[in-house]
């Protein structure tokens, strides 16, 4: 499995617990949660766990008081099977979750090697556990500075990781080439000219209210729109001049409405090669030429998982957004059938296909889908993709294909 693959496992799996602890909660404030940096001396930390269960003494509340010692206890018990954090750090939670009817389950996890080094120590209790900080750590990556305009609008926005959000748009009083009676053609082309001076510096001012601040976080800017005009906006320095001195490249775009600002990503592709919704979007592209085109597309769970299984698959393409389980059911006369069903919902009794045999549904073997056929894909040498539905082919992945495809090697007629 190479990097990127690697990657992208990590962070799935990063983001499924992440869900996961979203949705416990507690009463009172008895889940904990504790952020360990790379260099914090676990003595240290077993020390302050012994501090705050010492502390813990005093809550009021039995059941909440007993909660968090339970907590503190079981993430004592954790650390003790460690000498050192990990390279990234390790966030552990634990804490008695509610499941209904009065009644609590105690949850422990721990999360090793972070995708981004924890910078500090938190110790954290409340009635829920505290998942901001990871959340963070998987959000996008990649920060441009979008700019489209012509001599009539121009809109201003931001492309982060894979996803475009336009959030200023402005419409210029310049006028027409063709001028009113009564007017010199000198005066008509001052005026004029001092129209688009003042609709480039308002553009400017938009880009540098909201840029200049992130200034320090951004890979750069984008800036597209019709000849002459983006070479007149970017040629007579209007922005602030640190954003000036990244500016990436100025492309061709027909649009300056918000669609613009797709127009211009999609342009400035060779320039934004490297970033994570281009690469996703390059899957895609070729994804659909072969299914338009070509005989080298595979789509849907049941097609894509038998052309894994041959080998035949050269990358799997996964929706981030896929929660679903495949649940394995095997009848009393070993036909196996495999059922996806929503992550939420609980598996049923299975009439087999084949033989008509009911399967009791707790006798199906549930796991997520993408692990499923990520393993698969692992032991096959395939590579495997996460796609984001932030942008158009990603969205249809989820929406018309279920989630599932992939590119062949061969073509196999399934």
């Amino acid at each position: 499995m190479n990097d990127d693959a690697q990657s992208d496992r990590r962070k799935y799996e990063f983001r499924k617990v992440i869900e996961e602890l979203t949705e416990y909660s507690g009463s009172g404030t008895q889940l904990v949660s504790i952020y360990v940096p790379p260099d914090r001396q676990l003595s240290d930390v077993v020390a302050h766990v012994t501090q705050e269960h010492s502390e813990a003494a005093n809550i009021k509340s039995k059941q909440t008081r007993t909660a968090v010692q339970d907590a503190l206890t079981s993430i004592k018990d954790r650390l003790r099977y460690y000498d050192n954090p990990p390279e990234n750090g390790m966030v552990l939670f634990s804490g008695a979750i509610n499941t209904g009817g009065g009644q609590t389950d105690m949850v422990t996890r721990v999360l090793e090697d972070p995708p981004e080094p924890i910078q500090s120590f938190i110790y954290h209790c409340d009635s829920d556990f505290l998942t901001e900080p990871l959340a963070e750590m998987l959000g996008d990556k990649g920060l441009f500075g979008l700019v489209v305009l012509d001599r009539r609008e121009a809109n201003v926005g931001w492309l982060k990781g894979k996803r475009i959000e336009a959030v200023k748009s402005a419409s210029s009083l310049v006028p027409g080439k063709q001028r009113k009676g009564g007017q010199s053609a000198q005066r008509f082309a001052r005026l004029r000219l001092e129209a688009i001076d003042n609709f480039y510096q308002e553009v400017a001012g938009m880009a540098n209210d909201l840029f200049v601040p992130k200034r320090h976080e951004m890979d750069g800017v984008l800036v597209g729109g019709p000849s002459p005009t983006k070479d007149e906006f970017l040629d007579g320095e209007y922005l602030h001049h640190e954003l000036q001195d990244i500016v990436i490249g100025k492309f061709d775009v027909s649009y300056t409405d918000e669609s613009g600002l797709s127009d211009l990503v999609d342009a400035a592709g060779e320039a934004l090669a490297e970033t994570e919704m281009m690469k996703d979007k390059t899957q895609m592209d070729e994804f659909f030429k072969e299914l338009h085109q070509g005989e080298l597309a595979t789509y849907g769970f049941d097609a894509t998982r038998q052309n894994l299984i041959m080998g035949a698959v050269d990358r799997l393409l996964l929706s981030e957004d896929l929660r679903q389980d495949v649940v394995t059911y095997v009848c009393a006369n070993d036909h196996e059938e495999r059922v996806l069903i929503n992550r939420r919902k609980n598996t049923t009794d299975h009439e087999c296909e084949e033989c008509g045999d009911v399967v009791p549904a707790g006798d199906g073997t549930r796991e997520d889908v993408i692990e499923h056929l990520m393993a698969i894909a692992e032991q096959r040498g395939t590579e495997t993709k996460l796609i984001s539905t932030d942008f158009e082919e990603g969205e249809q992945l989820m929406n018309a294909f279920g989630g599932i495809g992939g590119i062949l090697r061969y073509s196999t007629g399934i």
